[in-house]
């Protein structure tokens, strides 16, 4: 028997030693030789191998009308990037709680030219439209998402985009994309003779001046939607200052157009600390009546969300910097017409929120 060991642990051995020679050779693993006085090998992964960050949010809100109040986990995003050759990058991520339920996002192929201003990406990706909505939940500056985010510009689909930037003293960054209209879950038999698309513009004046324009439209049912939006951003570090519209208007008068506004102003504080800034922040947004483009047993389009103003106060407190924690305090009170049906999760409310970028 303890020749039959031995045997065995001479034959792992050596096949671990020629599995570790194989690697070094195919240069998947790279070791570094070791000086005279000895120190732990330098194992170096390969430029395939992913880039891995995520985002974690979980909040409290507090109903301050009737004194409801419930914990939620508003994120659990997850991502890959990288790159497989030279010029060809990827993206997947995949959220494991958005609004409960576990979401692809991303999942896409771009390329990238190094020689050329230009990039190509096809796949699911988020569509290029607007300012706000085009933040992630790690860049977003309130624990709750602009009416305009929200309802006007968050859609991500399947299609090819473009984007070409042109250089010199005001950078514009134009971009533009055909989608099939299907969203996220719909692609298995999804076919169709009319795509949807989107135009943006970008221009960044100064270092600190970022003025946007773009327009999309969308399909949700069989009713068409075309939206258009503008918006100005002030950001030098300290003061950032932000004011966006968007204009959405439904095919043979479907529905009545509705107008989108958000504003808000962010003053950060830098501090040489674990805490390395504290931000005041106050936001104002509005919305008409809406219709999120479904029709009702009738076959017509009703309001689904009541028209309504919301202004926002907050604080936020940031630890660390590319991967911080940072804690999110907003009251939300909002306004809404005296016979509006308001919906249960949109009164006024405390919100104290944790977010977590890794």
């Amino acid at each position: 028997m303890k020749k039959i060991i031995v045997a065995a642990i001479a034959a792992l051995t050596a096949l671990s030693a020629d599995a570790l020679q194989s690697a070094v050779q195919a240069d998947t693993i790279s070791v570094e030789p070791a000086p005279s006085s000895y120190e732990k090998p330098t194992f170096r992964l390969p430029e395939w191998f992913p880039a891995v960050n995520g985002t974690i949010r979980a909040n409290y809100e507090l109903d301050t009308e009737n004194g409801a109040s419930r914990f939620r986990v508003r994120n659990a995003r997850v991502a890959l990037a990288g790159t497989v050759v030279p010029e060809f990058e990827y993206k997947a991520e995949i959220d494991l709680c958005d609004e409960g339920k576990i979401k692809m996002l991303d999942a896409y192929v771009r390329y990238a030219p190094v020689s050329l201003p230009i990039t190509t990406t096809v796949g699911q990706m988020r569509v290029p439209f607007t300012i706000d909505a085009h933040r992630g939940p790690h860049q977003q500056y309130f624990a709750n998402r602009s009416f305009l985010a929200k309802y006007g510009g968050n859609v991500r689909d399947v299609g090819l985009a473009a984007q070409y930037t042109v250089k010199g003293n005001v950078p514009l960054t134009l971009q533009a994309g055909v989608f099939n209209g299907s969203g996220l879950t719909n692609q298995k038999d999804y076919w169709t003779r009319t795509f949807n698309f989107s135009l943006k513009a970008t221009a960044r004046i100064a270092k600190v001046l970022t003025l946007e324009a773009s327009c999309q439209k969308s399909r949700p049912e069989d009713i068409s939607i075309m939206m258009w939006d503008a918006g100005v951003a002030y950001d030098d570090g300290f003061w950032h200052v932000e004011a966006e519209y968007l204009r959405k208007n439904y095919v043979r008068g479907a529905f009545d157009g509705v107008n989108l506004f958000n504003s808000f102003i962010s003053r950060k504080f830098h501090l040489n600390h674990k805490l390395t800034s504290i931000a005041a922040l106050g936001r104002y947004d509005f919305m008409d009546e809406h219709s999120d483009g479904i029709k009702n047993a009738d076959g017509a389009l009703t309001a689904t969300q009541p028209q309504r103003h919301r202004v926002t106060v907050g604080s936020t407190l940031t630890f660390g910097a590319a991967r911080r924690v940072e804690l999110r305090l907003n009251y939300e009170k909002y306004f809404y017409h005296k016979d509006a049906v308001i919906p249960v999760s949109d009164h006024d409310k405390l919100v104290m929120e944790v977010m977590c970028r890794f």
